[in-house]
């Protein structure tokens, strides 16, 4: 059985029977081995690399998700460094993926050695392997590899790209039929195979009883002592087994995260990739240069996108919706035709024509109904507000259920804490809430209601009532006058009884 992606494990990459120049592969390979064993020192961080954050997913999170596209029998991930980090960090993402312990780092040959070990040593059929840094690489171009690797009928196949420039990279060498008689390090190589610009990308499809059986002989003189994987290839050409390539369509798909300038570059690629993807699907994306989307974030067609906007998580934007500008949305549903305008709303639902903002805050469970309306420097937290509702500035809302077309006064304030426990207010429908309200839960305001402006409402409100709970008022005249002689006020307060013909 193929293991079964989770929801965090959500495709990115274009469907393999939909990759523009890549053919379906009908050889599902035996397994796919991702190398995350690295630790990955030049990131200067306690996070391990491959836990490292972009576009919603971590490093490793890309490539199985590109792996993934494969339908492998078996997709095992070779963990070292922070093991206990990235293993949990696998349980959450992707629970049906196996793991392998590389306890020491002794080189990829090894690491992958590992790996067949965790799946019971030689494996019959193609293994993939890749490495769990190119959170660029997509399903498509694995596909095209492993499609490439059984046509040719090779023992093993590189994936290679051709790049601008090639300086420290490792060159292919090929010869006239056009198979790999080489990869040669630029340290080491002429000045004529300084020339090519074809490099290896540390991504292979093998014959997995020939890997098994060259990985048992693979050395150790080397610089650094350890097992390389790269020796596989000469150690098959040189047993009379076919060495082949696959060039990658585009070069940036193999590129590797080492630290954070790569990290912010690859981040960039990945973002304009998506925003790409959606424009071309019928959204607006006003300024792409300033607009940040997660993988997993989807939208519908004639959505408005603008500038300073970032959506995040499972966020899905419905036809016709309009975000931003400087909008921050995580995990949070738009309706069609909403307008959502500088507002960081987190888990959220925002009805069909609803309107949000400017300078509001959905916390998590704020849900607003159709036609509703979250106005300026307004707060929710799980919050039911219904159809037509306004809540239109100044305002807190938090634990409370508010009913349909219920306006709610400026500075109001749903007071649901009282030192231990959060308690619940419900406002009914049709009901007017005056200004500088305080709903102290647990209360509620009954159907077609009305409160008074500047009123504590402790105790429940029958539905058609007004409910008035606030001091007397009483004026003290001649005040200012006695209290504050020869100020302005008291100056001021004099011309106008003058004026009125009055006395002070």
């Amino acid at each position: 059985m193929s293991p079964s992606l989770p929801p965090g494990i959500l495709r990115m990459s274009t469907p393999p029977h939909e990759a523009e120049g890549h053919p379906v592969s009908v050889n599902r390979p035996a397994a796919v081995v991702v190398l995350a064993a690295g630790e990955g020192t030049r990131m200067k961080s306690a996070t391990p690399k491959v836990l490292h954050d972009i576009c919603g997913r971590s490093l490793v999170g890309h490539v199985l998700a590109a792996a993934g596209e494969l339908e492998p029998e078996h997709l095992v991930v070779v963990v070292g460094h922070a093991r206990e980090q990235v293993t949990a960090h696998l349980a959450e993402v992707a629970p049906a993926v196996r793991t392998a312990v590389q306890e020491r780092q002794n080189g990829t040959g090894h690491a992958v050695r590992m790996g067949l070990e965790a799946l019971g040593g030689a494996v019959d059929g193609t293994v993939v392997v890749v490495c769990g840094d190119t959170p660029l690489l997509t399903g498509g171009t694995l596909t095209a590899l492993a499609a490439t690797h059984a046509a040719d009928g090779n023992a093993v196949t590189v994936l290679t790209a051709e790049v601008p420039d090639a300086t420290g990279y490792g060159r292919i060498v090929r010869d006239g039929t056009g198979a790999v008689t080489a990869i040669v390090e630029h340290k080491d190589a002429t000045e004529e195979q300084r020339a090519v610009r074809e490099i290896n990308s540390g991504v292979f499809a093998f014959d997995g009883q020939l890997l098994a059986d060259a990985l048992g002989k693979v050395r150790t003189d080397n610089s650094q002592g350890e097992e390389y994987l790269t020796d596989v290839l000469g150690i098959l050409r040189e047993a009379g087994h076919r060495v082949g390539a696959c060039v990658a369509v585009d070069h940036r798909e193999i590129v590797g995260i080492n630290n954070r300038v790569q990290l912010a570059e690859a981040r960039r690629i990945l973002n304009d990739r998506l925003l790409t993807r959606a424009m071309l699907a019928g959204v607006t994306v006003v300024d792409p240069a300033t607009t940040w989307v997660d993988v997993t974030v989807t939208f519908e067609q004639d959505v408005v996108v603008h500038p300073g906007t970032q959506l995040h998580g499972a966020t899905h934007l419905a036809a016709g919706a309009e975000v931003g500008p400087n909008a921050r949305l995580t995990d949070t549903r738009v309706g069609a035709g909403a307008r959502v305008d500088n507002t960081v709303a987190l888990g959220a639902e925002v009805g069909a024509e609803a309107s949000v903002g400017p300078y509001a805050y959905l916390r998590p469970g704020t849900r607003l109904g159709v036609r509703g309306k979250i106005g300026t420097y307004v707060e929710t937290k799980n919050a039911s507000i219904g159809e037509g509702t306004k809540v239109p500035h100044l305002s807190y809302v938090g634990d409370a259920t508010i009913g349909d077309f219920t306006n709610i006064g400026a500075a109001s304030v749903f007071v649901n804490y009282d030192g231990e426990h959060k308690h619940h207010t419900t406002v009914g429908s049709h009901c007017k809430t005056g200004s500088d309200n305080m709903f102290v839960a647990p209360v509620t305001v009954g159907d077609g209601a009305y409160t008074a402006a500047g009123s504590v409402i402790t105790k429940d409100v029958p539905p058609g009532s007004l409910a008035v709970a606030r001091g007397q008022q009483r004026n003290i005249e001649g005040w200012v006058a006695r209290k504050r002689p020869g100020s302005a006020a008291a100056k001021a307060a004099e011309e106008a009884v003058r004026e009125s013909g009055g006395e002070g």
